[in-house]
């Protein structure tokens, strides 16, 4: 066996580079969905892999396989074509802090394994904690900030975090517990309950309690404090409360200020209740002082989230979570065997971040983070946020210009959600027609219309880093045709 020389690796990273940046010349030209059938590229591939490898030889190969075989099975979630979910922002320093991380290799699951890959997050967590202005209390003991890998994660480990807290104040049971979100909360709430072992399965039971919205989506505070009531009346333990701000539906914002006026007054947060705020896709908007007040009434809460991964040009994933109670994380899923004992950890002046996560490795995803921070700033960071907010905003005015479409909840940022006037299978049909044209992709939700009976809507999020007004205007187009 022969590794690459630093000579070979040299070349070939040189090429590899340059294959990223002809990519990137070229995916707007690419067919946003890949038209391809399932199993087509299981069939093009060796069902065993090669007993001798290659070496250098190999190389041609495997860039004319990525070429003819990866890239026409892709979705190119880069492209200024791609309208659907919400974005995954990938850009150039971004990339090329990535590519750092793995060259360096570290393992930083401790501040002993790589001293820099801890303080460079705390640091990072720090800035952008303070382009939110969010209180000290999540920036410094007994808070903090770190990166998890996705929102489903942040929202998973708070979980655990409430459930050991509550349980050291009042001694309930597993079985007595309940957590709360809005019926549009994000489906990882479900998830985590489930993980947790609160309930068997999607339904939830009577562990998780899916809370009414009112007319634009959003939790109706009041039906959250009538549940609250009914629990505790049953015996049963509130500790969780998930309230969102940009709901994955429709960008639904629960009034956090309200929420945390009932938590206060039914007595949660003094049993140990804990108020987690899921603002994965909105809270970037958050660096812009006109949507800060989006997470008004964040002083109430005690977790926070948002992806720069979306929409702040940081490859996937990096998921930005700050808690004002360290302690209960690190008590709820520190394990400490013989073998990752050491000295700074014992003296106690350092953080190990694998105490504030569920893996125990880390990779050193600070690095891609400071790399962002440091070439676009805060203010090149707020026109890129800016830019695509203007975008749907003239979206929407094409969309309300034309008397055979409608609105379907009121936009916030850089998300439409739409329908043509009609049924659902003409929507659906019409969504599939764009999306197998290759020139743009959407998505879909369902959302209640005015008679309270879920219909289909169309999902148009701007946010791919190279979409302008020419790409908004020609979806706009296709969709018209």
């Amino acid at each position: 066996m022969r590794h690459l020389t630093p000579a070979e690796f040299r070349r070939l990273g040189h090429r590899a580079v340059d294959w990223i940046a002809s990519y990137a010349e070229r995916v707007e030209s690419l067919p946003v969905l890949p038209q391809r059938e399932p199993g087509e590229l299981l069939a093009a591939l060796p069902e065993r892999a090669p007993e001798e490898g290659e070496g250098t030889d190999a190389w041609d190969g495997i860039f004319r396989d990525l070429d003819q075989l990866i890239v026409p099975a892709l979705t190119h979630w880069q492209s200024p074509n791609f309208f659907a979910y919400f974005p995954c922002n990938a850009s150039g320093p971004g990339i090329l802090g990535e590519l750092l991380s793995a060259g360096l290799g570290i393992q930083g699951m401790l501040w002993a394994t790589s001293p820099a890959a801890t303080e460079l997050e705390f640091r990072m967590l720090s800035w952008l904690g303070r382009l939110l202005e969010l209180p000290d209390g999540f920036l410094e003991a007994p808070g903090g900030g770190c990166i998890q890998g996705t929102a489903s994660e942040a929202t998973l480990v708070a979980v655990v975090a409430a459930r050991h807290r509550v349980r050291q104040r009042t001694g309930a049971r597993r079985e007595q517990l309940v957590a709360y979100a809005s019926s549009q909360a994000h489906s990882s709430v479900v998830k985590a309950a489930m993980v947790a072992g609160l309930c068997a399965d999607a339904s939830g039971g009577d562990a998780l309690r899916l809370v009414a919205v009112d007319d634009e989506y959003a939790l109706v505070p009041e039906a959250l404090a009538r549940a609250i009531a009914e629990d505790r009346a049953a015996g049963r333990v509130p500790f969780f409360v998930c309230a969102t701000v940009g709901t994955t539906s429709s960008t639904a914002v629960d009034p956090l200020p309200a929420v945390g006026q009932v938590l206060r007054e039914s007595g949660f947060a003094e049993s140990g209740g804990w108020l987690h705020v899921d603002a994965a896709y909105a809270g970037a908007a958050c660096i812009c002082p006109e949507h800060r007040r989006l997470i008004d009434g964040i002083e109430h809460a005690d977790s926070l989230c948002f992806n720069p991964h979306k929409w702040l040009l940081t490859n996937f994933d990096c998921s930005a979570f700050w808690t004002r109670d360290r302690a209960a994380l690190v008590d709820s899923l520190s394990v400490t065997p013989e073998y990752l004992r050491n000295r700074a950890t014992e003296e106690g002046g350092v953080i190990d971040y694998r105490d504030w996560q569920v893996p125990l490795g880390r990779r050193f995803r600070a690095l891609k983070l400071w790399f962002v921070l440091r070439h676009y700033g805060a203010e090149g960071l707020r026109r890129h946020i800016r830019h695509h907010v203007a975008l749907a905003a003239l979206f929407e005015s094409l969309v309300r210009a034309d008397d055979r479409f409608e609105i379907c909840a009121p936009r916030r940022l850089a998300l439409v959600c739409f329908r043509r006037r009609g049924s659902d299978a003409e929507n659906r049909a019409l969504l599939e027609r764009v999306n197998r044209s290759g020139k743009a992709y959407l998505s879909h939700t369902a959302l209640p219309g005015p008679d309270g009976a879920e219909r289909l809507v169309l999902r148009l999020a701007v946010g791919a880093p190279g979409t302008g007004e020419r790409h908004v205007r020609a979806a706009w187009d296709l969709l018209r045709e």
